[in-house]
């Protein structure tokens, strides 16, 4: 498996102003206000924000979600597939032979499930809005594929249902694409697309806001480097869209869950890292 280049460390002024950034909850571009709003008005939509999730590795490490989902038929019981690197971070491994206990052999999955904090679960329900932030980074050997590669997925635990929105690796011809979709809506829809290249071998910043329901909304903004002020790489917004709680909640998913029935020179040993997570409620 290919290795991570070394990381550079965080210096303390950009730890704080990332945890400043994170505390206002809604990201800049998803929610500019409109025409005759005042800043005071928006200064009490910050205050308001609830941020209800933001996991240390180093401390937190994987109680910070409900459980992981890797090596269900216990094939590879000496492989790691989900840790905390660096004490900043969590890596998700997978390995070109994993297969995962559905889908008859056809697919592989290393995924964390649900939020958690402080012990208890983080539910997204009905008629909330939410503003989900985290950063990325995505190697040379993560490929997009014909058929599916879910990096982020939300669904309903009551039932499985879903995915609802995900956050998919793709390919059209010989070009990679990075792209947000209302999956669950008819033809599963991009919410925002773009070129997968640029955004790899780096760390990025993914930015999300759901109103969860029958008829929701959901945004997303890609950045190309970290923190709010790191330029937009790709941004979209989408109503009508279909992610209700089934009377019970919406559930983020995050890591590699793809189909093996794409390209083998696509299907490659590879990873996912992911850090800084923050969940508010409006």
């Amino acid at each position: 498996m290919a290795e991570l280049p070394p990381l550079r460390p965080l210096s303390r002024r950009r730890v704080l102003g990332s945890m400043a950034a994170a505390a206002v909850g809604t990201p800049i571009a998803l929610g500019q206000l409109t025409s005759g709003a005042t800043s005071a008005s928006a200064a009490s939509r910050a205050a308001a924000a609830q941020l209800l999730w933001h996991p240390d590795p180093s401390s937190d490490g994987l109680k910070a979600f409900e459980g992981i989902e890797a090596d269900r038929g216990g094939a590879h019981p000496d492989r790691k597939y989900v840790i905390v690197e660096g004490g900043d971070h969590y890596r998700f491994n997978i390995w070109k032979d994993d297969r995962d206990t559905t889908g008859d052999g056809d697919r592989q999955r290393t995924e964390s499930r649900g939020m958690v904090q402080g012990g208890s679960k983080v539910k997204m329900r009905d008629g909330e809005t939410w503003s989900l932030s985290y950063e990325m980074f995505m190697p040379t050997s993560l490929h997009g594929t014909s058929k599916f590669t879910h990096i982020f997925q939300t669904k309903t635990p009551v039932d499985n249902g879903g995915p609802y929105i995900t956050l998919d690796l793709g390919r059209s011809g010989s070009t990679e694409l990075l792209r947000a979709r209302a999956y669950a809506n008819s033809g599963s829809p991009d919410i925002a697309s773009t070129n997968l290249a640029p955004l790899r071998n780096k760390w990025i910043t993914i930015e999300w806001t759901f109103t969860v329901g029958s008829n929701g909304k959901a945004a997303c903004v890609v950045r190309n480097g970290t923190g709010s002020g790191a330029p937009v790489a790709v941004q979209g917004s989408m109503s009508n869209v279909k992610m209700p709680d089934q009377d019970d909640y919406q559930r983020p998913k995050w890591g590699i869950y793809r189909s093996v029935e794409s390209a083998s020179s696509d299907i490659l040993d590879t990873y996912l890292l992911l850090r800084n997570f923050r969940a508010s409620k409006a």
